[in-house]
């Protein structure tokens, strides 16, 4: 078996960041729906703007709302940009017929097209 992408949220912008929480990545339902994303699910999610990389996994959060939480607030400033990415380990049939779903994210944080 081998580890492939198998969902990617592209460039969502931090809203809150709250250390004093119990660690996790607080993502807006939309989001959540259209990636195929689930609640308490292990993610990596990479800074563009600082260059931050960090592992949690996501809570629900409001509509609009991509939060870090936690120690992981300290990776993160609101108004930066985050992509949020899952992996799952692929059979060599698998593989072969896999696609990764791809959001791309409005500067609201609004689904603006999902590939895959």
């Amino acid at each position: 078996m081998r580890c492939f992408l198998q969902a990617k949220i592209h460039r969502a912008r931090l809203t809150g960041t709250h250390v004093d929480y119990e660690g996790s990545l607080a993502v807006c339902p939309s989001l959540l729906q259209a990636s195929g994303l689930l609640p308490n699910e292990r993610v990596d999610v990479y800074n563009v703007d600082n260059g931050e990389r960090l592992t949690t996994y996501i809570i629900e959060g409001e509509s609009g709302e991509i939060a870090l939480n936690g120690a992981a607030a300290l990776k993160g400033a609101v108004g930066e940009r985050i992509i949020i990415a899952s992996y799952a380990w692929l059979t060599n049939q698998e593989m072969r017929e896999h696609t990764p779903r791809v959001v791309l994210v409005s500067e609201d944080n609004r689904v603006r097209e999902v590939k895959g």
